[in-house]
């Protein structure tokens, strides 16, 4: 049985645009310094590939500071309260 390895990117900044994807399930293509993710569907797209679309951007660094700090929003209240 043949793999598909072109990847047909819907949405985003990549929209209509397509690459060789191997078997990966996550996309993760850098743009100006950002991640942008895409996940492969079920859906073939012709002969010779898969759908992939759009999850979003990332900071490469994981969270940013900002409006919350990236550190309390992993924390976790009810490991704090054992450790007490």
């Amino acid at each position: 049985m043949a793999t598909n390895t072109k990847a047909y990117l819907m949405g985003g900044p990549k929209d209509g645009t397509s690459q060789d994807a191997g078997d990966q399930a996550l996309l993760e293509i850098e743009i100006d310094g950002m991640i942008h993710r895409y996940l492969k569907t079920t859906q073939q797209h012709g002969d010779d590939g898969v759908a992939y679309n759009y999850d979003g951007m990332v900071a490469p660094g994981g969270g940013e500071p900002g409006v919350e700090d990236p550190a309390a929003r992993v924390a976790s209240p009810k490991a704090d309260a054992e450790e007490g």
